[in-house]
């Protein structure tokens, strides 16, 4: 009997400032991330950690939801580069690393070479996706102000 997989490719973004033009904390966050995902049995089909924001393609049992999963991402990532770099303390003082939100999506009408191919491109380019976040968190901020 084969294996049914889920592959989503999901993306989220830092909660304040962009720390991943530091090529060591990009290069650490890829590592963390690799290994979470190994620990866990997700597989990584691509991943691309850009100044703002991660991209990911995963291949994950259907017995993880994808809440889950990014649960299991976002909260190891951030504890692991907490513990690596606590200079990063100082900046992120409420100890959020990475914003609340997340995009998601099923791979089913897209092919994997499509979705590697937009991960891939969108490497040090801003994206629509952050620069909607950018504009949410300004109208948040002003709203929150009142």
């Amino acid at each position: 009997m084969a294996m049914v997989r889920l592959l989503t490719t999901s993306c989220w973004c830092l909660s304040r400032y962009n720390i991943f033009y530091n090529k060591r904390i990009k290069k650490d966050c890829e590592l963390i991330l690799s290994i979470i995902c190994a620990k866990n049995g997700y597989k990584i089909h691509a991943m691309e950690v850009v100044d703002d924001h991660v991209h990911l393609f995963l291949e994950f049992h259907p017995s993880n939801s994808l809440s889950e999963v990014i649960q299991y991402l976002k909260g190891g990532s951030s504890y692991s580069l907490f513990k690596l770099h606590p200079d990063l303390k100082k900046r992120y003082w409420g100890g959020n690393l990475w914003s609340s939100g997340k995009f998601y999506r099923s791979v089913g009408n897209v092919t994997a070479d499509t979705i590697k191919h937009y991960i891939k491109e969108s490497q040090g380019k801003p994206s629509e996706e952050s620069r909607l976040h950018r504009f949410m968190r300004s109208k948040q901020r002003r709203l929150d102000d009142f």
